[in-house]
């Protein structure tokens, strides 16, 4: 099969297009041929190395995955040949006790695809059974695969670690991304109000139209200064927060008494100062969230088939073009989601 592999760590021109022997079901496994992956910004982390994701090389990133089953492993009775899927991006054993508790995103041997399994840059991929959703035939290829990560992380920090409910306020940092357009549907989804940041004009219509009540340009003004005066000087009851230091500070003055921080990613760094006293003395809740468990997936694809959820797409590649297609997402410059077809 064709596969983009990289056999060095470094920047999109490390990539290349490379024949790799077909994969092979092992017990419990499904090859799936692949129809559309979305790229995500891991993508970019895992390629240029480092020790949050060591990987084998050479490697096939690629963690949202839609298209065909081909082939089933022994003990798999519940998928068959044919069947148009989409693969939840989170390997876990689903064996030890955090599995058994419904709590698999936390499990000690839990894995991306892509980051340190092969994933779905490729032709073809062996994932486990366990980790692969039948999907309707009205549902895009190119949709279902730009779903999985973003709106199963956004979900987690949002319903689940941050407790979302109706007339919360919202602040979604970052909303151009794949999770930040997640973020806001959800948040309308279950009536709260969202205020939405970017660092343009386009971005900031757009996320507009996606539903966001209110709108915030990051590099021009002052994200808590507009997020207060937005609810009357009380604050936001939670940031949806990834950024990390180049907002970290503005994300936590934008918060209400008793408001939640919760974080995801650290695209701008890793480490960022905070003052104690406010957290306390307002009793603020700063969170993590590790994107999310195969039980809320499958919530949100219920949501996704019935079209009230999602996936903005910015632009598609063919699999041959994989370097355009990281390049265009190191300029930042999409609102949505980026996919290949291979």
């Amino acid at each position: 099969m064709k596969a983009a592999i990289f056999k060095e760590h470094g920047g999109p021109e490390t990539i290349q297009i490379a024949t790799v022997p077909d994969p092979k079901p092992d017990a419990g496994d499904v090859i799936v041929q692949v129809k559309a992956c979305a790229l995500n910004h891991l993508d970019l982390w895992v390629l240029k190395g480092g020790p949050a994701y060591p990987v084998g090389l050479p490697h096939v990133l690629g963690a949202d995955v839609s298209g065909v089953i081909e082939a089933v492993g022994k003990g798999v009775s519940d998928l068959k040949r044919g069947q148009r899927v989409v693969i939840a991006p989170g390997v876990s054993c689903f064996q030890c006790d955090r599995c058994k508790a419904g709590q698999d995103n936390l499990c000690e041997t839990y894995s991306i695809l892509g980051a340190k399994l092969w994933g779905g840059y490729a032709e073809k991929v062996k994932v486990p059974a366990v980790n692969v959703f039948p999907i309707p035939d009205s549902l895009p290829f190119e949709e279902a695969a730009a779903f999985p990560l973003t709106f199963l992380t956004a979900w987690h920090m949002l319903v689940t670690r941050g407790g979302l409910k109706r007339w919360h306020y919202v602040l979604v940092v970052g909303a151009s991304s794949g999770v930040g357009t997640a973020a806001i549907q959800i948040a309308k989804l279950h009536g709260a109000f969202v205020l939405a940041t970017a660092t343009s004009d386009e971005k900031l219509q757009q996320a507009r139209a996606l539903g966001a009540d209110a709108v915030v340009d990051s590099s021009k003004d002052s994200i808590a200064h507009v997020a207060r005066a937005w609810t009357q000087k009380r604050g936001v009851d939670i940031v949806f927060e990834h950024v990390g230091p180049a907002t970290w500070d503005q994300s936590v003055g934008s918060l209400a008494p008793g408001g939640r921080l919760i974080t995801c990613g650290a695209t701008t760094g890793p480490e960022v100062k905070l003052d104690l006293r406010y957290v306390f003395s307002r009793e603020l809740a700063i969170l993590g969230a590790r994107m999310g468990t195969r039980a809320e997936l499958h919530d949100i694809l219920s949501l996704i088939a019935a079209k009230k959820l999602r996936a903005k797409i910015a632009k598609t590649f063919p699999l041959a073009d994989v370097r355009a297609a990281l390049e265009y997402m190191e300029q930042r410059r999409h609102f949505g989601k980026i996919v290949l077809i291979p």
